[in-house]
């Protein structure tokens, strides 16, 4: 996942550094004594002092002095084709609009009249602001999901939510073993009872699993469903109960029905938004509409193995405002991880994962 967006901001990287001026970039070997310099800087002129010579830049006298340091200046002009670059790459990349120009613009804030010590190369300075960056912008609303799970009475009620077909059932077994791993006991629920075959899928888990399920007939009350297993829950000290629910379209209004029904006999603790990371900007969309429609707490994203973009795992906490929880990575029941952006940022950032 994600060596699409991996090659694009190493592609930005490579950009920014060659725009540089290479009369500003000194060796930081050379001896920092100006009259070692063997282009000595002009002399300083009023308009000089302080390094405000002009309005495009700093003066050059503060970039002399800089020079003579061992730090540059980058400036606007410097970064303004890398960064138009960049954005059409994030947008093709499935990233969002508004997250691409959020993520060049916080790129540019930090990156503008900034200096570097001789320490640090030009792509180390542009490595730090681009991490700074991506975790501010996919950092939105993130929780401690375990810490959640375990301060919570109990039953801790979850419930299940997105369009067919994306793995939302496959998504709720995993979770419900992830949980088991954690010392966490789990109940699965059926509420997607339209679906033929929604019972059997989920029955096939609960047996893999050893879990006990709560199911009704076809047709029935998808949130009379979820309270029974809360009963049994409360009744058997279990600790959490998985609600499952049927695949929609916000456009659905049945449906939509049937989750504002569900939030008020149930009071679930947190309801996900489930998706495949590469639906990209089709995720994205629906993240959003969903959330409009039934709020929404948090997110996972299915096939993230599958993903070489990233660009819906980019995007959606910042367009909703509510945090990716999970990224399932595979078909196993132990191929399901926690969304940690700081390890995100460290792999984008990576010369070799």
């Amino acid at each position: 996942m994600f060596d699409g967006l991996k090659d694009k901001l190493g592609r930005f990287k490579d950009d920014v550094e060659s725009e540089q001026d290479p009369n500003a970039d000194p060796d930081p070997e050379a001896d920092a004594d100006p009259e070692a310099d063997p282009d000595p800087a002009p002399e300083t002129t009023a308009g000089d002092e302080g390094g405000d010579g002009d309005d495009d830049g700093p003066g050059l006298a503060k970039k002399a002095a800089l020079a003579a340091t061992g730090r540059t200046v980058i400036t606007e002009e410097e970064l303004e084709e890398p960064l138009e670059q960049l954005e059409l790459e994030l947008l093709g990349g499935d990233v969002e609009m508004g997250v691409a120009r959020e993520i060049t613009d916080r790129i540019r804030e930090r990156l503008v009249g900034d200096t570097r010590k001789q320490v640090e190369s030009g792509e180390q300075v542009v490595e730090r602001a681009i991490g700074d960056a991506l975790r501010d912008v996919i950092s939105v609303g993130q929780f401690d999901f375990e810490a959640r799970i375990a301060e919570a009475d109990k039953p801790v009620v979850l419930v299940f939510t997105g369009v067919n077909g994306v793995g939302k059932t496959t998504s709720i077994a995993k979770l419900s073993r992830w949980l088991a791993d954690r010392g966490y006991s789990s109940v699965l629920a059926n509420g997607d009872t339209y679906r033929a075959g929604a019972n059997e899928q989920i029955e096939e888990h609960a047996d893999t699993l050893d879990r006990k399920i709560i199911t009704h007939e076809q047709g029935g009350d998808p949130a009379a469903v979820i309270y029974d297993a809360v009963e049994y829950a409360d009744a058997n000290g279990v600790d959490v109960v998985l609600g499952d629910t049927a695949g929609r379209l916000h456009t659905s209004n049945d449906l939509m029905a049937q989750l504002e029904k569900i939030d008020r006999v149930v009071d679930p603790d947190m309801t996900l938004f489930v998706d495949e990371a590469v639906a990209g900007q089709d995720a994205t969309n629906r993240a959003v509409e969903f959330n409009d429609a039934a709020e929404i707490d948090g997110a996972v994203l299915t096939k993230a193995d599958a993903d070489s973009q990233g660009g819906a795992a980019i995007s959606i906490a910042h367009v909703t405002g509510k945090p990716i929880l999970f990224l399932g990575t595979g078909q196993g029941y132990d191929d399901l991880v926690r969304f940690d952006p700081d390890e995100i940022v460290s792999r984008l950032l990576r010369e070799e994962d």
